[in-house]
């Protein structure tokens, strides 16, 4: 037999000990814990899906995805980061609120994350090249976006000077978006009157003091508290004709002016490539920490045109989408 078609003969049998052994393996078990339902997480997970099927997980044959949801009590996190333990995940994914509960909770399987706030304040990185706990992810905070969206603000509206800011003060990480915003509306002669709405209550009572003394806009910063309140804000500013300004698409859509901020999705699906790397052997430490790349102005027309507004051409040469 030549030599050529030895090593034929030899790399299909090779190629056929591979696909048999492919076809002979358990599918990996993945874990997926969130504080909230699945309603509330369905865009996470359905990115998730999609890029653990471009590193190369399908399900069912490569992949299980296992998804529990606390249905936001958050006391019941851990206990279903024991269930998805008892189910021999060799990894669990976590988002939003879940994650400083899992990441910092018992466990003995690596976890990947992404959620809004600060890692380091979290206390769950020294820095984002060092993540701790073994557990390494996507954070979308970037507090310089704040500076940015009160620009964007100025540029809709230069008249506005005095600016009220809705805060969580749970939210690791708001110091320094405070911090930002202020340096930006010192810069722009801007006065800020800041909120912290840590809960309804609290935020019932922010916006009563708010209406009591309007202001002539108002920016809310982007985490979990805000848009599961994104009514209430959004009704209130309408009904003051309050120019709303936020950081994540879902609130333009929902009717506020402006957002600028990280494409959600494309962070979500960048969870894939930390599970894809730590299943083939790399280390959680080893990972730094990332934030997003990619980021997207969206501006609501319906919104301007009830509130009196022109985009301005600036705007428009820049914006990403608008919401007629």
């Amino acid at each position: 037999m030549k030599r050529r078609d030895l090593l034929a003969v030899l790399g299909g049998s090779v190629l056929a000990l591979r696909a048999s052994a492919a076809e002979s393996a358990e599918p990996v078990r993945v874990g997926f814990v969130s504080a909230g339902d699945e309603k509330g997480a369905a865009a996470f997970v359905a990115a998730l899906r999609d890029g653990l099927a471009a590193e190369g997980y399908h399900e069912p044959d490569t992949l299980s995805l296992e998804c529990l949801y606390a249905d936001y009590s958050r006391e019941r996190v851990l206990a279903l980061v024991a269930e998805l333990e008892r189910r021999h995940v060799e990894l669990i994914v976590t988002h939003a609120e879940a994650t400083p509960i899992v990441v910092k909770g018992y466990r003995t399987v690596p976890v990947v994350y992404e959620f809004s706030a600060d890692p380091v304040a979290t206390g769950i990185a020294t820095d984002l090249a060092h993540p701790l706990f073994n557990a390494t992810g996507v954070t979308l905070m970037k507090a310089e976006l704040n500076s940015k969206r009160l620009e964007f603000l100025h540029e809709f509206a230069p008249e506005v000077h005095r600016v009220a800011v809705i805060t969580n003060p749970l939210h690791p990480g708001e110091e320094r978006e405070r911090e930002d915003l202020g340096a930006q509306a010192e810069q722009l002669g801007i006065h800020l009157a800041f909120f912290s709405t840590p809960n309804r209550a609290e935020l019932d009572r922010a916006l009563n003091a708010i209406a009591a003394h309007p202001p002539q806009a108002l920016i809310a910063f982007s985490e979990g508290f805000v848009v599961e309140n994104r009514d209430t804000i959004i009704n209130f500013a309408m009904k003051h004709r309050l120019p709303l300004i936020s950081g994540w698409a879902i609130m333009a859509k929902s009717g506020a002016l402006l957002t600028y901020g990280p494409r959600l999705v494309e962070s979500y699906r960048r969870t894939a490539y930390f599970v894809g790397r730590i299943l083939k052997g790399t280390k959680p430490g080893d990972l730094p920490i990332e934030q997003p790349t990619r980021f997207e102005l969206v501006v609501n027309r319906k919104t301007a045109d009830a509130l009196g507004l022109t985009i301005p051409p600036s705007i428009l040469a820049r914006v990403d989408e608008v919401i007629e």
